[in-house]
């Protein structure tokens, strides 16, 4: 069997920034194991796969090269691009089913929507395992879902910051985001995810589900400038709008090949 992949950097403006993400449309679902492993043989932060459903909507899924996970931001943005510059689709907007719901994506120009639910922060303490994994104690401490986000003064902290991953392995966090305001943005962030094979991530849409929020509150604006400040740098523009966030940014191609693999039955 074989099958078309293609690798895309998303939330970026040029080659070789943003967050790079394989995509691979299917015409119907491979086993999950069969999904995982092409995952990890890729070896990128997420692998999307999609399969067109009856009434033109999609259903999306990712993996990273340890598990899959129930949302990705810039594995999304890949698939829309794949969808609307590789695979024919031409409608005003993209709409795809997956295990976080229903989420959309728009094109305009170079740029790409998204729209993805927000998630609600819930203050609480950093354990001595967590500061130690970090190596800079936090200002404020939340909860979101089964990730912690901690919050610090200024950029420069965020710059500086050189977890030790093998350490935060053990904490109980499934990942870890880090962010500050900014000078040049609103804010800055980091995303930190050894447990799901992803020391670091260079541009995370996901994280901006709960940083959106906090930011909009904090700051008391709505629409939102932010840099992921990972070596290949990640640019968002976003916007809270009640309980869901718009978040946009542009994606470059770059690569399209074919995999082969022996010919499967999904147990879907």
């Amino acid at each position: 069997m074989k099958l078309k992949i293609y690798q895309v950097d998303a939330f970026a403006e040029k080659l070789f920034a943003g967050n790079p993400a394989a995509v691979v449309p299917l015409k119907e679902w491979l086993p999950d194991e069969t999904m995982q492993q092409i995952a990890m043989e890729n070896n990128l932060a997420e692998t999307a796969f999609f399969v067109p459903l009856k009434d033109g909507r999609f259903h999306l899924r990712w993996f990273t090269p340890e598990n899959e996970v129930p949302l990705c931001g810039h594995a999304t943005v890949a698939s829309a691009y794949v969808l609307y510059n590789h695979e024919n689709f031409s409608g005003d907007m993209i709409s795809f089913e997956s295990r976080s719901g229903l989420l959309t994506v728009k094109k305009s120009g170079n740029q790409f929507t998204l729209n993805f639910p927000v998630y609600k922060l819930i203050p609480a303490e950093a354990s001595n395992d967590v500061i130690d994994a970090i190596g800079k104690i936090p200002s404020e401490v939340f909860k979101v879902n089964d990730d912690l986000m901690l919050v610090y003064y200024d950029e420069p902290t965020i710059q500086m910051l050189k977890p030790d991953f093998g350490k935060m392995k053990r904490t109980s966090a499934r990942a870890i985001i880090v962010t500050a305001p900014s000078d040049q943005t609103d804010f800055v962030y980091r995303f930190f995810a050894p447990k799901m094979g992803i020391d670091e991530d260079p541009a995370t849409g996901s994280a901006q589900c709960s940083l959106i929020p906090f930011w909009a509150e904090r700051l008391g604006k709505t629409k939102l400038e932010s840099r992921q400040l990972s070596k290949r740098i990640g640019t968002l523009s976003s916007e809270l709008e009640g309980d869901r966030v718009e978040i946009s940014g542009q994606a470059v191609l770059y690569l399209v090949g074919e995999i082969e693999i022996p010919v499967l039955i999904s147990n879907i």
